[in-house]
């Protein structure tokens, strides 16, 4: 029976070990806790009240994510596998943690007990004993999307670089919306595993027909995501009953079928497929030097010609190290190129912002829109923040790419982690307190403005021989009063406009400033992160080309007595090495 993948690992490490590349061993090390952490988190996204919360109750078969008809989820809830039932709250701050009694999870995440997140919760994680959690599956139902415009929204997209795979939640009252199809469209740039599940179809007799046509928008979308039809209530009530017809009826085995299959089946592959790349590559580098020392003893002849070719292999592999190596050229011009294009991106997406902003407060009165333009511009801000991190992803991800391949043939090991996550946008706007204008100060306005239209019409008045106060002046004062009154309240009306307006100016220059300074400190940490990875990987190769000359040297002065029992010994260890290198081929079939 062919060895595991940690055990594969193990054998490996065992391997660097024995012939003294304890380099080699610290890189199949990180593979292993890599390995050891098999957790694959899928992220359940939707709309408001598509019933996302009722869909992982009703997949884990417990009441973990509280389900509300008016209310809704207001805090990321992680539903994982735990031998005992638990509620752990994690703060802004990761080290922030507190345990509570599972009862009182509601409490906390939904917006019954928790409006508006005014805890300042990251997330809530779940422990429950569920089979279907047990092979590392996570589950995280998340607050409602909103749409792309939407704060949720864009926090949502913020964590999908983090998510293996995405379910995104519509019922069958309706189908896709326009706003769904676009979410879908950007999710898939951040995670390319989306399925789609149509729920409630107990409540929709024609949810036949809204999967069709929600089938025809992904296709017309370009969306390459299957759609499954359920029922979370058929659901529960097939495991009340112990009705395996219904349980069939509501869709679930369908779904998890598919979760465990090509969702956990497919993050297993994948990290097999690591571990033996990874495998294959220190196996290649421990069977260098005696591939090296073995064709020097074979052919004493030939020996000088073998020395040569080694040498110059490690003056190239030497280069590599060296800053001026094209890959490292690639990654610093990259990353200044980079930085300098999602700046310019973030402050023209905002640049429009500003000049939106300053239409619709030309259209209004601050004062009568105070919540509703908060609201729209802090989904707008957080929009043109999700863009700019999708596009900066994108861009990214073709960066590492690039230095990958300018590094040389060694570069086509997998790559690493690159550790993305969005910028906190938390500047928040706040309306200027307008400006009061009551009935006594319209009376005292008026009365100043209207004096001076009655003593100036009475005076002309006089002229005629008619009295200062006089039915003409005093009409007079009247209608200038008013026209005062008019006037005053249109000044203060544009000192209203020009106040929010200087506001929102404010606000987005915050957001600016906060924004692209943690997107500056992303892709400088992405910078290091693949300068470190791909140094260390230079590092390895150099030890590898020394160790394969050094040995050829060794061969070339060893007499001809001791030369068959080392190429006996050489071979010996040869057909080790490619019996580990065949064990690790054999886990990617």
């Amino acid at each position: 029976m062919p060895p595991t993948a940690a055990e594969l690992l193990d054998l490996a490490i065992r391997a660097t070990t024995a012939y003294r590349r304890e380099d080699l061993g610290e890189r199949l090390a990180v593979a292993r806790r890599r390995l050891l952490d098999p957790e694959v988190r899928v992220l359940v996204v939707g709309e408001f009240k598509q019933g996302k919360s009722l869909l992982v109750n009703s997949l884990v078969d417990a009441p973990v994510c509280p389900v509300d008809d008016d209310l809704a989820t207001a805090v990321p809830t992680l539903v994982r596998h735990a031998p005992e039932p638990s509620v752990v709250l994690v703060g802004d701050d990761e080290q922030q943690r507190r345990s509570v009694p599972i009862d009182q999870l509601a409490q906390h995440v939904s917006e019954a007990g928790n409006p508006g997140n005014r805890e300042r919760l990251r997330y809530a994680e779940v422990g429950v004993p569920r089979t279907v959690l047990s092979g590392g599956l996570c589950l995280v139902d998340t607050p409602g999307v909103g749409g792309l415009d939407s704060a949720h929204g864009a926090s949502t997209m913020a964590v999908l670089p983090t998510a293996d795979a995405v379910i995104l939640v519509s019922d069958a009252a309706q189908e896709y919306t326009g706003p769904e199809l676009d979410f879908l469209r950007q999710a898939m740039k951040m995670c390319p595993t989306v399925l789609c599940v149509l729920t409630k179809t107990d409540l929709y007799p024609q949810w036949r027909r809204i999967a069709e046509l929600n089938r025809g928008h992904l296709a017309a979308a370009d969306v390459d995501a299957d759609l499954i039809a359920v029922s979370s209530t058929l659901r529960q009530h097939a495991i009340r009953a112990q009705d395996g017809q219904l349980n069939e009826e509501s869709g679930f085995p369908e779904l998890i079928y598919r979760l465990r299959n090509d969702i956990l089946g497919q993050a297993a592959a994948l990290a097999d497929r690591s571990v033996a790349h990874d495998v294959l590559s220190v196996t290649t580098q421990l069977s260098a030097s005696m591939q090296a020392e073995l064709a020097a003893h074979r052919d004493p002849h030939r020996a000088g010609d073998l020395i040569a070719e080694l040498t110059s292999a490690r003056g190239r592999v030497d280069a590599l190290k060296e800053r001026s190596a094209r890959w490292q050229q690639t990654l610093n011009d990259g990353v200044g190129d980079l930085i300098a294009d999602i700046e310019y991106d973030l402050r023209d997406r905002m640049r429009h912002l500003v000049r939106e902003a300053e239409e619709e407060l030309d259209r209004v009165d601050p004062a009568t829109v105070d919540e509703e333009f908060t609201l729209w511009l802090h989904q707008r801000g957080a929009a043109a923040a999700s863009a700019n991190f999708v596009w900066t992803h994108q861009r990214a991800q073709w960066l590492a790419r690039q230095v990958a391949e300018h590094f040389g043939d060694a570069g086509e090991q997998a790559l690493p982690d690159l550790g993305f996550h969005a910028p906190n946008a938390a500047s928040t706007f706040d309306m200027p307190t307008a400006e009061s204008f009551g009935v006594g100060q319209k009376v005292i306005t008026g009365m100043r403005g209207g004096y001076g239209g009655t003593i100036m019409i009475g005076m002309l008045s006089t002229v005629a021989g008619l009295s200062l106060l006089n039915p003409v002046s005093v009409a007079a004062g009247l209608l200038l009063g008013r026209k005062t009154v008019k006037d005053e309240r249109k000044r203060m009306l544009q000192r209203r406009q020009a106040e929010a307006k200087s506001a929102a100016r404010r606000f987005i220059d915050d957001l600016i400033f906060q924004v692209g300074k943690e997107s500056r400190d992303l892709l400088r940490a992405l910078q290091r992160t693949l300068r470190d990875h791909f140094t260390a990987h230079a590092q390895e190769l150099s030890r590898s080309v020394q160790d394969a000359l050094s040995a050829a040297q060794q061969a070339v002065k060893a007499d001809a007595g001791s030369r068959d029992d080392r190429i006996k010994d050489v071979t010996a260890e040869l057909r080790r090495v490619e019996h580990l290198a065949g064990l690790a081929r054999e886990l990617t079939r």
